[in-house]
């Protein structure tokens, strides 16, 4: 393999973790219950 292929493979691989820590940050206990409090915020606005 050529050092564009070993880049190509490190950056694929970086993103698919990234997506995968993203995911999990979003997705934790804690987090769920503010991410759908927000999804509702937008429909209460109160202005």
């Amino acid at each position: 393999m050529t050092a564009q292929d070993w880049a190509g493979v490190i950056i694929t691989v970086g993103a698919f973790i990234g997506i995968v820590v993203t995911f999990a940050w979003a997705l934790s206990p804690g987090r769920r219950k503010r991410l759908e409090q927000q999804k509702y915020d937008v429909l209460n606005d109160d202005d």
